[in-house]
């Protein structure tokens, strides 16, 4: 079915009838081998950069060293939550500005990928869903229903109308040569059952009838319905193949890495490995390689999905902070200009496979104006090989391919690295914090007249929206004064169980303790001895978010805070279930409703100096304090080392959470070699997850910069540092 010339696909699409729908512009086109753009067919290298997790002053950098690393396509998400966080209430400012951002692309004279989705997941809060979507009535998410269906096609076609209102779509001139919807549904269809294939059919027929002019592709989406084209996410995929034998071999997620968790160790993926995974699927007839990411970024404010951090650095080519990693970059360059050497034969033709040992084999293409390439390959994963190609010897270490761009000549092995390995430097600034200052949280505040009261435990999300992390459950207990505990002085034992993500116990307005769970393990329970007087005793307990659920069937469903129950426990085994008893809620804290992260006027309340305020840290503390910029225009970041768990903003922006979790990993020696895994080769085992949190330059004054931190626990502010970041080779 594949046609002899564009112009003669393109005839076919015009006649393609898909649900009633005719399709009439083809400057984008495919067949099996590739994309055809305006008439030619290309191989083509693409790589993530996602606009919210950067900054506009960065973008420019960002995309010029994308391109100078060999790539033609940026690939980004649309963020929903962001563009419209109240229904109805639209955002494309700043870090939004989704068009500049893509405007920006098409002058640098790089192609876009548009990934609408509107589900993303991207390890992002909720799936990139705005939390209001879930409390339309009726509503439930990605599946055959009607009030779901209403609001995802209002987003897309506000977003496909803003391109077509740009003209940035490739069919009107512009840089848009593929568009997205939905993302990675197939892994969880099965679970909606009949309803699931309908909704994918829907999607797909909706996204057609907007009349891009661009083709429309599914990832992981194995029966994506004509002409969609369906593609592949994962770490290898050389085994893919679209589900149609007309549609081009598609690789929309490479993943160069993996995305870190507070409490585990950084994944590592080592370009030897990626380079190998690349070619492997080149020479199987691929031709579109998305990393996924080219070029992670930071997960600023509480944009991030549960647990994850706010580094979003994803050992990707750039590194978070915009610096170049090598040798992964320029490893990655030196392979698509291989690649793209022998672009005209990799697309006219299909390859000869020879056996050339138990491990190694030859993939030839040969076209029909004389062109030869080979790609030579050797699956061991310990062993050299010497293998006999075209009466020659060739030396392939393990785990790689040679490309050999005339049958002879070696241009390039994924294994044989010739770049220097760049080392990460974290070194201090001249910038001192200044004139520090406290403000404690009211914790009586916790329990006054505003609160909601009600019987029984509710569930967080339903209570919060999402405006804040917190949310407080207070209860009373009443202690009789002839309580024979009390004069024995015998334990009294609180338990509460949680379903995530961390819990701050307070009695009398003392903190009893924490609890926490984790990305895996998000329901825990806590359990403590508490301080009981005769009398009345108020129980508070501080249940903090740390990231919505993201992902899995009918995430939007899944239950947030302390959902019980809730048990004192006494001597002789004696309990009281308080339960189901009456509990008063507090959405957010005091300093979040004063607005102490406000850069510009003046607090209804005073904020404490430092010298004056207690001497040892207590929980649920604000600091301030104030800095000049510091020289240079290396990127910045600041160590927060010597803190525990909460938030932080620069002059206003929320730079994100952090939390000193230590990681619990096995960062053990590893090989390149061998199939990867985000387990297989893991640093910083035994250090905090995240010490360093990046802070834009460009959201920096050159004087009286307001730094204010939020600390849960029990951190040191005065070690808190800004920091400035540098790569030197080796």
């Amino acid at each position: 079915m594949e046609a002899n010339s564009a112009s003669k696909w393109c005839f076919f699409l015009s006649l393609f009838l898909i649900w009633g729908v005719q399709l009439t512009q083809c400057n984008v086109t495919y067949d099996r081998k590739a994309l055809i753009i305006n008439g030619h067919k290309r191989i083509l290298f693409s790589g993530s950069i996602h606009y919210p997790r950067s900054t506009p002053q960065m973008w420019k950098g960002l995309i010029q060293k994308a391109k100078d690393g060999g790539l033609d396509v940026i690939d980004t998400y649309v963020f929903w939550n962001l563009h419209e966080p109240s229904s109805g209430n639209y955002n494309f400012e700043g870090r939004y500005d989704l068009v500049g951002f893509i405007k920006m692309v098409q002058k640098a004279g790089l192609y876009v990928h548009l990934r609408i989705g509107p589900y993303i997941c991207a390890e992002w809060n909720f799936g990139g869903f705005p939390v209001w979507l879930h409390y339309v009535p009726g509503i439930s998410f990605r599946t055959d229903n009607k009030p779901f269906k209403i609001a995802m096609r209002r987003f897309t076609e506000k977003i496909v109308q803003m391109m077509k209102d740009e003209k940035l779509f490739e069919s009107q001139g512009g840089p848009i040569i593929l568009s997205q919807i939905e993302n990675e549904y197939g892994a969880i269809s099965k679970l909606f059952g009949n309803a699931s294939l309908a909704y994918m059919r829907w999607a797909a027929k909706m996204a057609v009838e907007l009349r891009t002019g661009v083709p429309w592709v599914m990832c992981k989406q194995d029966d994506a319905p004509d002409p969609v084209i369906n593609t592949c996410n994962n770490f290898y995929c050389d085994d893919f193949s679209p589900n149609k034998p007309y549609k081009p071999t598609m690789w929309t997620e490479a993943w160069t890495g993996w995305f870190t968790e507070f409490g585990g160790p950084i994944p590592r993926r080592s370009v030897e490995d990626l380079a190998f995974a690349v070619a492997r699927f080149i020479q199987k007839g691929g031709s579109f390689v998305n990393y996924y990411m080219y070029q992670g970024g930071t997960n600023f404010g509480r944009t991030t999905g549960p647990f994850i951090t706010t580094s979003y650095d994803y050992d990707a080519p750039i590194d978070e902070y915009g610096l170049i990693r090598q040798p992964k970059y320029g490893h990655l360059k030196e392979l698509h200009r291989a690649i793209k050497l022998c672009e005209r034969a990799l697309v006219s033709a299909d390859p000869t496979v020879t056996r050339l040992g138990s491990h190694e084999q030859a993939h030839v293409f040969s076209s029909e104006s004389g062109d030869c390439v080979a790609f030579l390959s050797n699956y061991h994963i310990q062993r050299d090989a010497r293998v006999r190609f075209n009466n020659m010897l060739y030396d392939l270490p393990p785990w790689s391919i040679s490309i050999l761009r005339d049958c002879k000549n070696v241009v390039f092995n994924t294994a044989k690295v010739g770049v220097q390995t760049s080392k990460t430097q974290m070194l201090p600034t001249n910038a001192k914090l200044l004139s520090w200052e406290t403000f404690s949280e009211d914790l009586s505040s916790a329990n006054d007249d505003t609160n909601i009261t009600t019987v029984g435990l509710l569930e967080q999300l339903n209570v919060t929206r999402d405006i804040s992390d917190y949310l407080w459950y207070s209860t009373s207990v009443d202690i009789r004064p002839s309580a024979s505990f009390l004069r024995r002085g015998q334990p009294i034992t609180l338990t509460v169980q949680s379903a995530g993500d961390a819990l701050h116990v307070f009695v009398n307005g003392q903190l009893s303790g924490s609890a926490f769970g984790s990305r895996e393990y998000r329901r825990f329970t806590f359990t403590g001895e508490v301080n009981l007087q005769a009398g009345p005793n108020i129980i508070s307990l501080l249940s903090v978010a740390v990231g919505l659920s993201n992902n899995g069937p009918r995430f939007e469903t899944w239950n947030l805070g302390v959902l019980g129950p809730v048990v004192l426990h006494g001597p002789h085994k004696g309990k009281r279930d308080l339960s189901r008893q009456k509990w008063s809620y507090k959405v957010g804290l005091k300093g979040e409703r004063m607005n102490l992260v406000s850069p510009i006027g003046v607090s209804p309340v005073g904020w404490m100096p430092k010298s004056l305020f207690a001497r040892s840290p207590r929980p649920l503390t604000w600091y301030k304090a104030y800095f000049n910029a510091p020289d240079g225009d290396e990127p910045l970041a600041l160590d927060m080392v010597s803190m525990g768990k909460g938030q932080v903003w620069i002059n206003g922006q929320n730079i994100g959470r952090y939390w000193t979790l230590h990681a619990n990993g096995n960062c053990t020696q590893c090989s390149y070699s061998g199939h990867y895994k985000p387990t297989k080769c893991e640093l910083g085992c035994g250090q905090p997850t995240q010490r360093w949190y990046h802070v834009p330059r460009s959201w920096l004054k050159p004087t009286h910069n307001q730094l204010v931190v939020f600390e849960e626990l029990l951190g040191d502010v005065s070690r808190i540092s800004l920091v400035k970041r540098s790569f030197t080779n080796s």
